[in-house]
């Protein structure tokens, strides 16, 4: 079990230790705790932006620099500000302590909640931030509260870069204290952990640390009590500076934090919320009780009611949670404020919907298949499209195009999940790769294409081809598909088609009752020569739950061919596995006849001689 005093968070030695190392209480000269405030100052900014540039006390920089004989860094606590900088967007910090919460979905997590508490010692407002995932013990919340180090390793999980929790809660606010409760093996343990920017400045440290308690169940008195593994003087320097820098001030306070988290769970509040540039606090609690909003946004207070999501996001918690994941367990909740979140599906509320497939070359000749659902959302008075990654919204309604005079592109919108290329550590952006820019000319021509074809649907003219895009398209298909490397397939793989001259069309025989009519499966040229398929409802009336519905049918036809291929080479295995085994059956019969065999010419040879010796004797 780890020890409960002072986390240093420092890089490694040169010796391999863990930058978890755990250090003794090395306080600045000149620090009395005694004579420190009893209530928490509020650091010199308030205000985010301007926090992190301050002034450093005369004598501190040459403290920060490397003493002689260790070969580590120190990290300084400005970096705590620098850090969080990455976070652009106050809604863009909240995601990443969302996402740990779904993240948690695999070790049972069924809901995470977020909402506002106001602190008991100083009667301010502060973000409190619950689930009841699997929690963590005493050594994963020291992986958590360090820098760069991170569990998640499985590919269903969000996070990955070991930096989430530090960038995002030190973005909403200056201070941030962690309950979390774990129960393995039947040991259930109880850490507490502060980070905390305001201690740090306040007490003049120029490096971070972290102090942190950790209690033990103990099942006999059916209490909970300090683990301390060294010395009582550890664990009750920690838990002095918890209680002297943390809202709560005794440590029944402390722990009856742990009431409400049930044998396993995690609970922040985050407290000493930022305030923006006039001074406001930056979120907004008051313009709705069931919601969490930008303060000072102008745009918030132009907003209609029942406005699309769409025009939403940017200003409300409620409507940005509500499309923050393509899809979550029908189990799991997102509470704010009191009130579940409702999952929205944009693709949903898509007129006119078609689906188009790309299949971009990755990693030599490996293609991969990506989906994209696009359509008219008129409604919304905007255009972009929606990228997921492993489930999460990571650009919101990107626009690829710029409207022009002629208006093409408006209102087009689309959704699709490429997994095959990385966010950028903030997850508000993709890292700018050759195969995020052939992602991204592949939907401005996407957009572009659809837009030609379907604008006089919602009231505007078709924009006139140039000569020199006709002629173009009169070109033969062989001279711009030749040396293609992706060939054209259809989203209905199962089915036949036979040729015409407008196209490939669906054979008569195959169109029994289907969920909705097609009009037409058209073959599209696209970016470098990709092939698309698009399908298009034969009649506006025709709803988009219909249309999704034969979308997913389509996506279900071809993992159920995926699957059966796969079934179809296990029982090849399968066989040929079972005839090994008979083989060796074989074999091992043989062996045994053979043992037997020789056995008996044993027996046989043991007994002549037994027959002969008695013989000789009785000559004799």
């Amino acid at each position: 079990m780890s020890n409960s005093n002072i986390i240093d968070l420092c890089s490694d030695d040169e010796m391999g230790e863990s930058n978890m190392k755990k250090c003794t209480r090395e306080i600045e000269p000149g620090f009395d705790s005694a004579s420190a405030p009893s209530v928490c100052p509020t650091p010199i900014s308030r205000q985010f932006w301007k926090a992190g540039h301050y002034e450093e006390k005369q004598g501190q920089r040459c403290k920060a620099a490397i003493p002689y004989g260790k070969n580590h860094m120190r990290i300084h606590p400005m970096f705590l500000h620098s850090n969080a900088t990455s976070h652009k967007w106050a809604f863009g910090a909240m995601a990443e302590l969302l996402d740990n919460a779904v993240d948690e979905i695999q070790n049972g997590a069924t809901f995470v909640s977020i909402d506002k508490m106001s602190t008991p010692r100083y009667g301010t407002p502060a973000l409190l931030i619950r689930d009841d995932g699997g929690g963590m013990d005493p050594d994963a919340i020291r992986r958590c509260m360090s820098f760069g180090f991170s569990d998640k390793k499985s590919k269903l999980t969000i996070g990955q870069y070991g930096n989430g929790f530090k960038t995002s809660s030190m973005r909403l606010g200056a201070d941030v204290i962690v309950f979390s409760r774990h129960l393995k093996s039947r040991s259930l343990t109880q850490s507490v952990g502060l980070l905390s920017f305001t201690f740090l400045r306040q007490v003049g440290y120029n490096k971070i640390v972290v102090p942190m308690v950790d209690y033990e169940f103990n099942s006999s008195a059916r209490t909970f009590n300090p683990i301390i593994p060294h010395n009582e003087d550890q664990f009750s320097s920690n838990l002095t500076m918890l209680l002297q820098w943390s809202p709560y001030s005794t440590e029944e306070e402390l722990l009856k934090q742990f009431d409400d988290i049930g044998d396993h769970g995690t609970k922040l509040v985050i407290y000493n919320l930022w305030l923006n540039d006039d001074g406001d606090m930056e979120l907004d609690f008051d313009s709705d009780p069931k919601d969490i909003c930008i303060n000072g946004d102008k745009a918030l207070s132009r907003m209609k009611p029942n406005q699309h999501v769409a025009n939403l996001y940017q200003h409300s918690l409620r409507a940005y949670a509500s499309i923050l994941y393509r899809q979550l367990p029908q189990y799991f909740r997102i509470i704010l404020r009191g009130r579940d979140v409702e999952h929205h599906n944009i693709a949903s509320d898509l007129k006119y919907l078609q689906f188009i497939k790309y299949m971009p070359q990755i990693h030599g000749n490996m293609e991969v298949e990506i989906i994209t659902a696009i359509g008219f959302l008129k409604e919304a008075n905007t255009h972009g499209f929606n990228i997921y990654h492993r489930n999460r919204l990571i650009l919101p309604f990107w626009r690829v195009l710029r409207i022009g005079t002629n208006s093409t592109g408006r209102g087009v919108v689309g959704v699709l999940e490429p997994d095959y290329i990385q966010p950028t550590h903030n997850k508000q952006d993709f890292e700018k790769t050759s195969l995020f820019q052939k992602l991204e000319d592949r939907l401005k021509q996407m957009t572009v294409e659809y837009w030609n074809k379907h604008c006089t649907l919602i009231g505007y003219q078709q924009v006139k081809r140039c000569p020199s895009a006709t002629s173009r398209q009169q070109e033969p298909p062989s001279s711009t598909t030749q040396n293609c490397a992706d060939q054209p397939s259809l989203l209905n793989s199962g089915s036949e088609y036979k040729s015409s001259g407008a196209g490939l069309i669906k054979k008569r025989k195959d169109l029994v009752d289907p969920p909705v009519k097609l009009q037409h499966a058209k073959r599209h040229k696209g970016f470098c020569g990709t092939d698309d398929v698009q399908y298009i409802s034969e009649q506006p009336e025709n709803s988009v739950e219909d249309m999704m519905q034969v979308s997913q049918k389509i996506l279900l036809m071809q993992e159920n061919k995926k699957l059966r291929l796969r079934l179809l080479s296990l029982d090849q295995t399968v066989q040929e596995l079972n005839l090994k085994v008979q083989q060796l059956k074989d074999e091992l019969e043989n062996v045994q006849k053979h043992a037997g065999e020789l056995e008996n010419e044993l027996t046989q040879t043991l007994l002549e001689s037994y027959t002969l010796n008695k013989y000789e004797q009785h000559v004799c």
